[in-house]
């Protein structure tokens, strides 16, 4: 029986939020971690000093962008990555 492939082609691609520099208001940085991820305050704080962080994965583009926005307010670099299209069609 052979396999079958089927590539769904949706309008709204999946990003990830990436914390790039958590700035000088790291306590600030981490509480909009907790927030957005609803991680542990410790498990937050660790992913704000190990840098770069995907601090979420595979959110639609304006979940995306809400978030970096609330990072950067607290003082963060973040960015939105899209995430990459999976090449199923090679063997």
């Amino acid at each position: 029986m052979a396999d079958e492939y089927f590539l769904l082609v949706c309008d709204d691609v999946p990003h990830d939020v990436v914390l790039t520099d958590p700035g000088t208001r790291t306590l600030d940085v981490v509480h909009v971690i907790r927030r957005l991820t609803g991680l542990s305050l410790w498990h937050s704080k660790v992913l704000a000093v190990q840098v770069p962080a995907v601090i979420l994965a595979g959110v639609p583009q304006e979940d995306a962008e809400s978030a970096v926005t609330a990072l950067r307010d607290a003082g963060a670099q973040a960015e939105a990555r899209q995430q990459p299209e999976p090449d199923l069609l090679k063997p």
